[in-house]
């Protein structure tokens, strides 16, 4: 089983959605987490922008990296979703790990109206989800070597 971890800055949104899309195109032979490098919570926009397309986030809730290392959880691939300053942030994880770095924009410092940024954290949400379909395909096609 290929494991990835998705990690941005507070396990609200960009990796919430990274792990949802991964777990779902993966078909079962790619397992997904996502962690934040500091707390957080959920951003309840992001979660009904992912009912829209019929993907339920409604149980994810948000986990820190140093959480995921404190319980020795180990990863074929950590994939961070933030900007590059506070991707360099992310600690090393153990192991023969693959280091990606996606950049997308914060859904959490969207501005406007609630509609506005549904808006806006749909077309985010369509990032990272061609990315996602990208990467699972990329590494069906490589039987998920390293």
């Amino acid at each position: 089983m290929y494991k990835v971890l998705f990690v941005c800055i507070h396990n609200s949104a960009r990796s919430q959605m990274a792990e949802a899309f991964a777990n779902h195109y993966g078909s079962g032979e790619l397992i997904a987490e996502s962690a934040g490098i500091d707390s957080g919570k959920i951003n309840p926009l992001v979660v009904r922008s992912m009912q829209e397309i019929g993907i339920d986030m409604s149980a994810h809730y948000a986990k820190t990296v140093a959480s995921i290392l404190e319980a020795g959880k180990t990863y074929d691939a950590v994939i961070t979703v933030c900007d590059e300053a506070n991707a360099a942030r992310c600690p090393v994880f153990p192991g023969k790990v693959k280091r990606i770095a996606w950049f997308f924009d914060d859904p959490s410092a969207l501005g406007g109206t609630e509609d506005e940024k549904l808006a806006r954290i749909a077309v985010i949400r369509e990032q990272i989800s061609a990315k996602v379909q990208e990467f699972v395909a990329d590494a069906k096609a490589n039987n998920y070597r390293k």
